[in-house]
């Protein structure tokens, strides 16, 4: 049986790849993908995601090569980067 973070390492990598390569690249989510991750997956943790202008900027902070698309190694920083601000938040209200 795994352990709970390699449990976690390969939902991260199977939830990128259900969603990357509907259109264009299959290892890449692109604008619409990664909307639509966004909706279905982090809607929790982002509440402003309904909102086109707030995609557009999640997507050009972590688009570091400027292709327009966000590789697996992106969207990690940005699961990453939740990660550390929900602590934060949970270790600040206790």
């Amino acid at each position: 049986m795994s352990s709970k973070l390699v449990q976690a390492i390969d939902t991260l990598i199977s939830v990128f790849h259900t969603y990357s390569g509907r259109e264009g690249d299959k290892c890449k989510l692109s604008k619409r993908e990664m909307r639509d991750l966004i909706q279905n997956e982090l809607a929790e943790y982002l509440e402003t995601q309904k909102d086109a202008m707030s995609v557009d900027k999640i997507m050009s902070e972590l688009d570091e090569n400027g292709d327009g698309e966000v590789d697996f190694q992106e969207f990690v920083i940005l699961v990453a980067s939740l990660t550390v601000a929900c602590n934060s938040f949970f270790n600040h209200e206790n």
